[in-house]
């Protein structure tokens, strides 16, 4: 899954924020993502002319799995990110994915 996340105007300090409390926070994050089933979780900034996005990257064995897990969950980084979205988060739009290689030994 691979989506462009559009930023509310003025919400870059959020990001950044959110960003070190993420990093802060490893343990924890990792803890959920295999509870989620999720192997990568990658996110970019990108500027251009129309703003602030977000580049999400996220590889899980089920997606859906993933997605019905995080909304259930009650872990505090979770609901950490929850609050991020609807603070920092305009818009999604996913992406098309064309190719997808894996070379995990």
């Amino acid at each position: 899954m691979c989506a462009k996340v559009r930023l509310k105007p003025g919400s870059l300090e959020r990001v950044r924020e959110w960003a070190r409390e993420l990093q802060a926070r490893t343990d924890e994050v990792l803890a959920t993502l295999r509870d989620e089933g999720v192997v990568i979780e990658s996110v970019f900034l990108d500027h251009d002319e129309q703003g602030d996005f977000l580049l999400y990257f996220m590889k899980a064995r089920s997606l859906k799995a993933a997605a019905q897990t995080m909304r259930r969950s009650s872990d505090p980084v979770d609901q950490y990110h929850s609050q991020f979205k609807l603070d920092a988060w305009e818009s999604r739009t996913p992406l098309e994915l064309l190719i997808d290689f894996e070379n995990f030994g």
